[in-house]
């Protein structure tokens, strides 16, 4: 799925653009990020609305991280293409316990630690004149920022966030003790997954790997990783609510916390998009330094990546966000075997429907996802769909937004079929669709752009092509 925006706010509207939200900022606090705002009434999603201002843990410590295109390091372990490494732990152990408030979480902690890694992240001091603009790289290396990973295979490959090593000009990664220099294999800008891979590594434990699609609201989980740089600490909690989505805008998420627990440098950030679909809400603590860190099960088992915090400070306030697992190693495994990451894509551009622009143009409905072009030999041309076509709802669920339609997309795979419920001139018709792949548009992106800047890179990825007139795409 690519996105393209018809405004600057990052939301279209059928030829009128929206004027930004206005974040909400809290009385008496001084940030340099937008107000966190969270629907918890909406197990779904959040909408279109509203502003997703969030501290990443390990990212930022009162703002929101600055995504940064980071491509530099892709494939430089020389790992072949198509390789097969197998991921996670090869046997599954169950832990027996007498009560979570006894002996589960210290059994749970002494599995799963050896397979939770620190990421201290450097980057080369730059020189400035007497304007304080960069002049060059000096070559010295300063540790910037830090973050957390979960090992994978016995050899080094480990997850993490593409915001944790975003920018990096080396690595020092240490599991089990011990400390590696690293290199980034690849990563997923879009996903906020990337996978880093230790030098002259081997007999390391592989993390066990469990199902996200089968969690329960309320079961315990673990959060680790290293908050604030204190390696290898542990957090309990439950799941306080499963399928939060969010697109969230890399220019948005600008600033800088001071502290470089995880941030990438704005430098490196490009003018893209993040989504996530379906993330794991939990209260177990994640803080700066956790992004990229494990959310365990009561078995130790790895069942999501943990990303985001929602805060007025910056710090934990009950409100974190994990990664499910089951897609965050969909794209870990794409990256390994020295694939371009692909999502599932409908074939349409897009524009939101409000009570607004529906009385202004005369539309039939007064929420849902416009859809303003169709791509030709996509599953959206061959399923029927047709420009003017409002989607309002997604296998059973409402759209009120472009942002909806393109979360709903996202959370599926390449080659599901769907069933779009779309008004077409007053009229409700059901449309069932094939959804494709974008990897045809990944791979031209990544190989026209290998010796471009992220942000030229993540422009052309998403259609982009300077303007300011531009629709989201699915």
């Amino acid at each position: 799925m690519t996105d393209q925006f018809n405004n600057q706010n990052g939301y279209g509207q059928p030829g009128q653009p929206i004027p930004p939200a206005q974040g909400y900022q809290q009385p008496g606090y001084q940030h340099s990020y937008t107000q966190p705002v969270v629907d918890a009434q909406s197990p779904r999603k959040t909408s279109s609305g509203r502003t997703f201002g969030t501290a990443f843990a390990g990212a930022a410590l009162a703002c929101v991280i600055a995504f940064g295109g980071f491509t530099v390091y892709q494939n430089v372990t020389g790992t072949p293409s198509g390789s097969n490494v197998t991921l996670g732990a090869s046997t599954n152990t169950e832990i027996q316990a007498q009560s979570t408030d006894d002996t589960l979480p210290e059994a749970v902690a002494q599995k799963c630690l050896p397979s939770v890694a620190a990421i201290d992240v450097y980057t080369a001091q730059a020189s400035t004149d007497m304007f304080g603009r960069s002049t060059s790289s000096s070559g010295a290396l300063t540790e910037s920022s830090l973050g957390s990973g979960v090992v994978l295979s016995e050899d080094g490959y480990i997850v993490t966030n593409n915001h944790v090593v975003a920018g990096a000009d080396a690595l020092k990664v240490t599991v089990g003790g011990e400390e590696y220099d690293a290199d980034v294999v690849g990563t997923d800008e879009s996903s906020d997954i990337a996978v880093i891979k230790l030098r002259n590594a081997s007999g390391l434990t592989p993390i066990e790997i469990g199902d996200s699609d089968n969690l329960t609201i309320g079961e315990w989980v673990m959060s680790i990783g290293s908050p604030f740089g204190l390696e290898q600490s542990v957090a309990t909690g439950i799941v306080s609510a499963t399928s939060r989505s969010q697109i969230m805008s890399n220019s948005e998420s600008s600033g800088s916390d001071g502290y470089g627990y995880g941030y990438g440098r704005s430098s490196s950030q490009s003018g893209g998009y993040t989504i996530y679909p379906n993330m794991i809400q939990t209260d177990a603590a994640i803080n700066p330094g956790n992004s990229g860190g494990a959310l365990v099960d009561s078995n130790g088992k790895l069942i999501g990546i943990n990303t985001l915090i929602t805060s007025y400070s910056g710090n934990y306030s009950g409100v974190g966000f994990a990664i499910p697992v089951n897609y965050a190693v969909n794209i870990a495994q794409q990256i390994i075997e020295g694939k371009t990451p692909t999502h599932a894509q409908l074939g349409v551009s897009l524009s939101t429907v409000n009570s607004q622009n529906a009385k202004r143009y005369g539309l039939k409905v007064d929420s849902g996802a416009y859809i303003s072009a169709v791509n030709s030999g996509s599953g959206a041309a061959e399923a029927g769909l047709e420009e003017g076509d409002i989607v309002t709802k997604f296998d059973g669920n409402s759209v009120s937004s472009a942002s909806d339609l393109m979360l709903d997309v996202r959370s599926k795979n390449p080659g599901d079929k769907v069933t779009l419920e779309v008004n077409r001139n007053g009229d409700t018709k059901q449309i069932e669709v094939t959804l494709g792949s974008d990897e045809s548009s990944q791979s031209a992106a990544t190989q026209q752009n290998s010796g471009s800047s992220s942000s030229e890179m993540l422009n052309r990825l998403l259609n982009n092509s300077g303007s300011s007139s531009k629709n989201d795409a699915a």
